[in-house]
């Protein structure tokens, strides 16, 4: 390997950490300076939340090592037991690989073991999408894994400033763009007609050529203990809706398995004849659904990043993308069906909106490259106010 390159390691630890980084992968393995090291890990190694490492493989990217660390059971307790046993084992495995730079992703906990890990190391640790407010223990995961980074590539310009105005080094924070924005703005965003049946999927079948709703609806951590109440209230919005849907399975977080089950009930009832669910696909799949759908429901953030992108009607429902920057498309409302389903229906009239760069242009992923590869990073931190 050249004197000149660096090794820079990304860990993918779900399905939605790939679609927020698999540009900047992409780049940084085309990248003349830059060799790139991967590992996959937690939920995106498990078949029951999409499996996402066969999607990575299928694109071209062969992991440097796994990590199965997720302990079970869908508590607060089993998060914070799952992030201790990521940084025991992901220690071994950097000692092993001694990356130049580590790539963390965002706000979850498993980013929180990466992040932890690598800064004790003393391996320089570059986070993207720090900065943004947002509800949940996420909110507090980012802005911790902030002050454990080197270098900072946030999405927008407030989330800049507010990385700076926590004290770290206007010199070491770019302001990027989110890398999700990259997949969907290289597409050709038709929908096949065969998408539905190719991802396989169980209940009710889906009619390509006929409106859809988008569902995805995850756990509030500090609200897990409610998970199974806020989702029954979407599913009766769902109902009275009575438009065929597409809904995708939770994440890993505490309360999912509550969710999970209130899901089940519904998915084998005899009410369920327009919703068909889903694990996962593929990040330029997802980015098509996102097109065409006529409303994303739910509290996912893709709503709010690629529906802006892209002009989709989106109803963001309760507290986990509280604070968030939100575009025209964005309705927020309660845990409450009535509010759910009104919301839904005005969007259903309001249609597609005008699409917004509020969270990027498309050029992500090249951006954060280049900037892995020039930047000069140094390990010693302190804050610095202007």
């Amino acid at each position: 390997m050249p004197e000149d390159t660096r090794t820079i390691c990304i860990a993918v630890h779900s399905r939605a950490n790939y679609a927020r980084i698999k540009s900047v992968m992409r780049a940084v393995k085309e990248h003349p300076n830059l060799e790139l090291q991967l590992i996959v890990g937690a939920s995106a190694l498990l078949e029951r939340y999409g499996q996402a490492i066969e999607q990575i493989r299928a694109d071209g990217f062969e992991p440097d090592a796994t990590l199965h660390y997720m302990v079970e059971g869908g508590t607060p307790t089993t998060m914070a037991k799952s992030t201790g046993m990521g940084i025991v084992n992901m220690a071994t495995l950097l000692n092993g690989m001694e990356p130049d730079i580590v790539l963390t992703v965002a706000d979850r906990f498993e980013t929180m073991s990466t992040a932890m890990t690598a800064s004790y190391m003393n391996i320089p640790v570059a986070h993207t999408q720090g900065g943004e407010i947002t509800g949940t223990i996420d909110e507090s995961v980012r802005h911790a894994i902030t002050k454990l980074s080197h270098i900072h590539f946030p999405a927008t310009q407030k989330a800049k400033k507010n990385v700076i105005r926590m004290g770290e080094d206007p010199e070491t924070v770019h302001c990027t763009g989110c890398p999700a924005m990259d997949v969907v703005d290289s597409l050709d965003l038709s929908l096949p007609s065969e998408l539905f049946e190719r991802y396989n999927g169980v209940g009710a079948e889906i009619d390509s050529d006929e409106p859809f709703l988008l569902v995805s609806q995850h756990p509030v951590t500090t609200e897990y203990a409610d998970a199974r109440e806020q989702i029954s209230e979407t599913l009766a919005a769902i109902r009275r809706i009575d438009m065929q849907a597409i809904w995708l399975w939770p994440n890993i977080d505490p309360g999912t398995e509550q969710i999970a089950e209130e899901l089940r009930i519904f998915r084998e009832s005899s009410e369920n004849d327009q919703v068909r669910f889903y694990t996962n696909f593929s990040p330029e799949d997802y980015g098509r659904l996102v097109a065409n759908t006529v409303c994303i429901v739910g509290n996912s953030s893709s709503g709010i990043r690629e529906g802006s992108f892209l002009g989709t009607p989106t109803v963001n429902i309760g507290t986990r993308q509280q604070g968030r920057e939100k575009a025209e498309n964005v309705i927020d409302v309660g845990y409450d069906a009535p509010e759910i389903e009104a919301a839904i229906r005005t969007q259903l009239e309001n249609g597609q909106y005008e699409p917004v760069d509020l969270y990027g242009d498309g050029n992500a992923g090249g951006r954060i490259a280049e900037l892995l590869a020039t930047e000069e990073v140094s390990i010693q931190k302190r804050l610095t106010y202007e």
